[in-house]
């Protein structure tokens, strides 16, 4: 069984909390969609932890393209600030190896991406949107998975694609606070699954951490939910 985590965020409490969970359903492989260490108080633990998994396949997000090439980042003075924070906490190996992750990956007739096949940014919504043709890129596979927007949703695309969002680990922004990830069993069935863990504590754990920006950040723990 596969177990699927988006959006990690340099959560540790979410992230072990998943991994136990995945575990106790069986899980014994990993598919890690991006964004590993940036905006979370525990940036070189999230990393550890896991390459710690014996069976893991990691993809870039955009976090790891921007720790890399900070130029990139969008002009937001919470990314900027936020960005700096991590890129001082991961230091350049880390950094080097992490720009470097493939983008997609295609396994057992499903592509998982960060965003869409064709963007770390650009992603698919709950509900259909005028772009979709243009973001599935062309792919042939009939599962799509991806992540980028922290809402945890399924639904058929354009020509009965299956379009899956797992969800976010570390950050969820669909007002629910657990952490979010997904189950694929061997026969290809997927489930969507949520995960208690102690948010407050990963939430003062920012508030210490991050002065400055880390207040917002921890705003967005509390109540699942991005800036209005």
């Amino acid at each position: 069984m596969l177990a699927v985590l988006y959006d990690i965020h340099a959560n540790l409490l979410a992230l072990d909390a998943v991994l136990a969970d995945a575990e106790a359903a069986g899980a014994d492989r990993h598919l890690l969609g991006g964004d590993y260490a940036g905006l979370g108080p525990w940036p070189l633990e999230t990393l550890a932890r896991l390459r710690e998994l014996p069976q893991a396949d990691w993809i870039r997000g955009n976090w790891e393209r921007w720790l890399g090439s900070p130029s990139e980042a969008v002009d937001v003075p919470f990314v900027q600030s936020a960005l700096g924070w991590a890129i001082d906490a991961v230091g350049e190996e880390d950094i080097a190896r992490l720009s470097q992750l493939p983008e997609t990956l295609s396994r057992d007739g499903t592509l998982y991406s960060h965003a869409s096949p064709i963007s770390d940014m650009r992603s698919f919504m709950p509900e259909p949107a005028d772009d979709e043709e243009e973001l599935m890129g062309g792919a042939s596979e009939r599962r799509l998975v991806f992540g980028h927007t922290h809402v945890q949703f399924r639904r058929q695309g354009e020509s009965g694609v299956d379009l899956v969002n797992p969800g976010s680990v570390g950050l969820p922004f669909d007002g629910d606070v657990r952490a979010a990830y997904a189950l694929v069993a061997d026969d290809g069935e997927l489930e969507l699954r949520r995960v208690e863990y102690d948010q407050e504590r990963t939430a003062a754990a920012i508030r210490e951490r991050m002065p400055g920006f880390g207040e917002d950040l921890a705003a967005r723990i509390d109540t699942a939910s991005p800036p209005a």
